[in-house]
Formats: C-alpha cells, sequence, structure tokens
C-alpha cells in the first residue's frame, strides 16, 4: 500500500503545480528519449520530423530498381544480410520483398540455396512481347478513344521531342523519352489491369529491351514507329493506333529472333 499511497500523493503534487503555473511545469517537463518503432520491419524513428517513410512496398521497389538498372547481374546471388545492410531494412523485410519480385518473374528462389536475379531467355522474351502486343493494342486503342485536348497538347510535344532525340543521335535520351511515350500511352488508356500487366512484362523483359536500344540502326527504325503510334493515338483513330503498335512489337519480335 506504500508504494499506492506515495503514488497518489506524487500525482496530487503534479495536479497541484499545473494548476498554478501550468506553463512553466510544462515547459520543464522532461523530453522523451528518441522512440524507435518497426515499421513492416524497418527500423524508423518515431519522433523526428523528417521520418523516412520506408515501407514494405518503397524496399520492393528500390530492389527492383537495383535489378534492372543492371545493379545485379543475371544468375547473381541476392544474399538477405548484403541486401539488408544496403537497403537499411531487416532481412525479415529483404526476405518478403524478394518474394514479391520472385512473383512478378525478376527473382527466382533456390530450395536451401536462397534467392539469385532470374536470367530471361531470348525464347522467353520473345513470348513476353507477344503477349505485351495484344495488351499495349488494346491500351493504344483506348488511348485514342480517350484523349482530351489538353492530353493531346502533351502527347504532341513528346512527339517533337522524341523526333529531335532520334535526329541528334541521343540514344539514351531517346530511350528515356520511349518509355515517357509507353507510359503515357498506358496511362490515357485508363485500363488499370492491362497497365498492372504490362508493368510487369516490361520489367521481365527490360535487359533485352535495353540491348535492342543500342542495336545499330535501331533508333532509325523504332522511331518513325513511335512517331506513327503518336499520330494515330491524336488523329484519335483506335483501329490505326492499335495497327501501328502490332508493327512496332512485330519489328521488335523480329529483332529478338536474330540475336
Amino acid at each position: 500500500m506504500r508504494g499506492y499511497a506515495t503514488s497518489v500523493r506524487d500525482t496530487a503534487r503534479f495536479v497541484h503545480r499545473i494548476r498554478d503555473n501550468p506553463t512553466q511545469v510544462l515547459q520543464n517537463r522532461p523530453q522523451p528519449a528518441a522512440r524507435w518503432a518497426c515499421r513492416e520491419g524497418i527500423r524508423v524513428s518515431t519522433t523526428t520530423e523528417a521520418t523516412i517513410d520506408v515501407t514494405q512496398q518503397d524496399l520492393t521497389a528500390r530492389i527492383r530498381d537495383a535489378i534492372l538498372r543492371g545493379d545485379f547481374a543475371p544468375h547473381q546471388r541476392l544474399i538477405e544480410a548484403d541486401l539488408s545492410d544496403r537497403f537499411e531494412a531487416s532481412r525479415a523485410s529483404v526476405r518478403t520483398a524478394l518474394m514479391n519480385l520472385a512473383g512478378e518473374g525478376l527473382v527466382e528462389r533456390l530450395p536451401n540455396r536462397g534467392a539469385r536475379v532470374r536470367a530471361i531467355s531470348v525464347e522467353e522474351a520473345i513470348e513476353i512481347v507477344e503477349v505485351r502486343m495484344g495488351l499495349e493494342e488494346l491500351c493504344a486503342r483506348k488511348a485514342a478513344q480517350n484523349l482530351s485536348d489538353e492530353d493531346a497538347v502533351e502527347l504532341a510535344e513528346l512527339r517533337e521531342r522524341i523526333r529531335s532525340a532520334a535526329d541528334g543521335g541521343d540514344l539514351v535520351g531517346y530511350a528515356s523519352l520511349n518509355q515517357e511515350m509507353d507510359r503515357r500511352i498506358r496511362d490515357l488508356s485508363g485500363h488499370a489491369t492491362a497497365t498492372q500487366l504490362l508493368e510487369r512484362l516490361l520489367a521481365q523483359s527490360a535487359r533485352h529491351q535495353f540491348r535492342l536500344a543500342y542495336h545499330p540502326g535501331r533508333i532509325n527504325q523504332s522511331a518513325p514507329e513511335h512517331i506513327a503510334i503518336i499520330d494515330a493515338v491524336l488523329a484519335r483513330d483506335p483501329d490505326a493506333a492499335a495497327e501501328a503498335t502490332r508493327r512496332h512489337l512485330q519489328g521488335i519480335v523480329t529483332l529478338l529472333a536474330g540475336l
């Protein structure tokens, strides 16, 4: 009972102090030490104003980007401890991220051997492009149907940037603009399911797409094809947009078959 009585007396004193001089009491109270919480397995401060909002989705995206940039070679082992240090995340979160990427086809998990970067063969890359064909035709068709006047202005500007990069032989800039064009068409389509599937397929075949981008003479062939797709969408002609998309992807299949 002694401890209880002491606690009651202390509480009473604090209440009287608050009543008599609340500002001084609140200003002089001890500040709590920085607290840490485990958010989805990743250690973040809960008291810092610039708290880093790192989530499981963010971690998966960062590892995915590293794979697509070529930071990890095909068949390279992905060691959880190393990834944990590199991305400042718990091993449990890294393990979950690798499972997510395995579901996307970027990583393969081996029994009793952990995970490694999945290598995509040329044959599989061709199959991926063939599947993309139907989805990208659908998106191009929908984009032509949904195009607003404001979107048309932005798309026309993008077309000129693509033309300028191609004419100047800017391979890096051209490749980046092509990716922007693909994203713009998907966004304009408004088809969430097709967009999700395409992004997954594009991630799987990213290495082969990179090889094709630097294939001799490729820029001279692909630039008119991309511009034809944009022109058809700007004309709000769904059939022409779908056909231009099909011709472009058939050309990619032909190039892949020759690798």
